[in-house]
């Protein structure tokens, strides 16, 4: 174990590292180990199974990406901080698309109220705090966005939108501009 120098630490940012190369679910304890040099086994003193690595690589990832949207959005309101925010998500997706599929895996309750997940949903909170929406629009409104996001750079890292014209670009900000719209005339009667 000493020779290899593994961590916990290490061995997840080479787990991350390693999904934005072959993709998250591809990302194992026995292929870690592979690239290492070492027997599976010598990495279970440091993660415990299959799932505590990609928990963990999940964890990292929520809180690469809750860092990245924070810096975008300070001292920004409106308009302005919802495309920073968008930008900065899509940016993180499309430079590391192995980590953002682990921002969407399915932690405990426990992990999940301890992570950086909380953090994206105060920053998406702050920014519709610019659109004077109440609960339980606000809710409804966290719930789009995240689901606009998620599924337009889905979208675009599986090549869905290399063959067309429009370019990806031109649609994101095009889809930026209507949110905006959306969320400044949100229907609020039941």
């Amino acid at each position: 174990m000493a020779r290899a120098g593994l961590t916990t630490e290490r061995l997840v940012k080479a787990g991350a590292e390693m999904a934005d190369e072959i993709g998250f679910e591809q990302t194992t304890p026995s292929e870690l180990a592979r690239r290492f040099g070492v027997k599976t086994a010598s990495l279970y003193s440091h993660v415990k199974n299959a799932h505590d690595l990609k928990t963990r690589i999940a964890l990292l990832a929520l809180e690469e990406l809750a860092d990245l949207v924070s810096a975008a959005v300070a001292g920004r309101a409106g308009k302005d901080a919802l495309t920073a925010f968008a930008d900065a998500y899509r940016d993180y997706a499309l430079e590391h698309p192995g980590r953002f599929a682990a921002t969407r895996f399915r932690l405990s309750p426990e992990a999940a109220a301890s992570s950086a997940g909380v953090r994206h949903a105060q920053m998406s909170r702050a920014i519709l705090r610019g659109y004077d929406l109440a609960e339980p629009h606000q809710t409804h409104a966290v719930r789009l966005l995240g689901s606009v996001f998620s599924g337009f750079v889905g979208l675009e890292g599986a090549g869905g939108f290399g063959h067309s014209s429009p370019d990806a670009q031109e649609s994101w900000t095009e889809i930026l501009n209507a949110l905006d719209i959306l969320l400044h005339t949100w229907p609020t009667a039941s």
